[in-house]
């Protein structure tokens, strides 16, 4: 730790993105690396000097990585550390709305120490009896977007029929609970046996499978939703897609939250069925969660007492040192975590 003119200047570890990313991630398409920052906002900015605490790993940040960008995106840039949602605590601050000792969540750098000058991302954290590694997921971004995704876009009626594919993932687990409390009957898919018995067991839902001992999908989803599905929370894409699309009944939604069965593909795999749309009156629309987040205060009102009353639990997997960063986010492509990722920096 050094002093230059009176101001603390500290080395900062960081996660570099190394070069655009064709294919499926890998954890040398990061490197750790070591520099330095001074510990006080540059004079007259109104930016928020953080200490990182929490990073969230997300599947969204694999759409940032290629060389070929897509609207609607901010991308990385190679040489530059990654960026993504975390929990921070502030450390000195030149904006109004922060001051040095609050907790903040919001869009941050993947390094020990963030000076964040875009800080309309950032919510600051009112409430501490809950674990602070909950504003990553349950209380954060994905929380926000099983909220809304489910209530807002799928406008569900009690006693309807649910689907989730990518189910035990960060926002998952949450629709899933979501909709039980609703009164829906729910199913969900994921990748392991022990994923499928978290989703009975733990996070209440009626039923689950493994995808990956189910060879004929259609038949899988006709054996444990007979009588069609009502709400189809989109995760994954591809041929779970096509397979839905089957199996819907007449005036069926299905929000569309994410693909991640293609977001590593050169070629996106096509889909087939997109005329039950037609047959079955189905209304099908993508969504992001920045177009909710005017909702955050409802949204918190709702969800805490939840948590409080052990009605909602929810599961994180959390990688110790930023070092395990770049695997803990390459592992969300293979289905190496279990529940929300979460990479722990720093504790208070």
């Amino acid at each position: 730790m050094a002093s230059v003119k009176g101001e603390e200047v500290v080395s900062n570890k960081q996660v570099i993105f190394r070069d655009y990313v064709t294919g499926f991630p890998k954890e040398s398409d990061m490197y750790v690396t070591t520099s330095t920052i001074k510990l006080k906002v540059p004079e007259g900015s109104n930016a928020v000097l953080v200490k990182n605490l929490y990073l969230s790993c997300d599947p969204v940040m694999r759409i940032r990585m290629p060389r070929v960008h897509l609207s609607g995106f901010n991308f990385y840039t190679p040489g530059s550390p990654l960026t993504g949602y975390g929990v921070a605590k502030v450390l000195d601050s030149g904006h109004p709305d922060f001051k040095a000792g609050d907790l903040i969540w919001g869009t941050t750098g993947w390094e020990e120490y963030s000076l964040i000058t875009a800080t309309e991302s950032l919510h600051k954290i009112q409430h501490t009896d809950v674990p602070l590694s909950y504003y990553t997921g349950l209380l954060g971004m994905p929380g926000m977007t099983a909220y809304a995704g489910f209530y807002e876009v799928c406008s569900p009626k009690k006693g309807e029929y649910v689907f989730i594919s990518a189910a035990s993932g960060a926002v998952g687990q949450l629709v899933g609970q979501f909709a039980k409390m609703f009164g829906c009957y729910v199913v969900g898919s994921a990748g392991s046996k022990e994923k499928v018995d978290l989703l009975k067991n733990k996070f209440g839902f009626d039923n689950a499978f493994n995808y990956k001992e189910e060879h004929d999908l259609d038949a899988a989803l006709k054996r444990y939703l007979p009588e069609g599905i009502d709400i189809y929370f989109e995760n994954v894409g591809g041929k779970t897609l096509d397979a839905v699309l089957l199996n819907m009944r007449v005036h069926g939604r299905i929000a569309v939250c994410g693909m991640i069965s293609q977001y590593n593909l050169d070629q996106p795999e096509g889909v087939k069925n997109l005329m039950s749309l037609v047959y079955k009156r189905i209304h099908m629309q993508g969504f992001t969660v920045h177009d909710y987040y005017h909702l955050y205060t409802k949204f918190l009102d709702t969800v805490l007492p939840y948590i409080r009353e052990g009605k909602i639990v929810y599961v994180e997997d959390i990688a110790e040192g930023l070092e395990s960063g770049p695997a803990a986010l390459v592992g969300l492509f293979s289905g190496r975590n279990v529940g929300k990722q979460v990479v722990l920096v720093a504790r208070e």
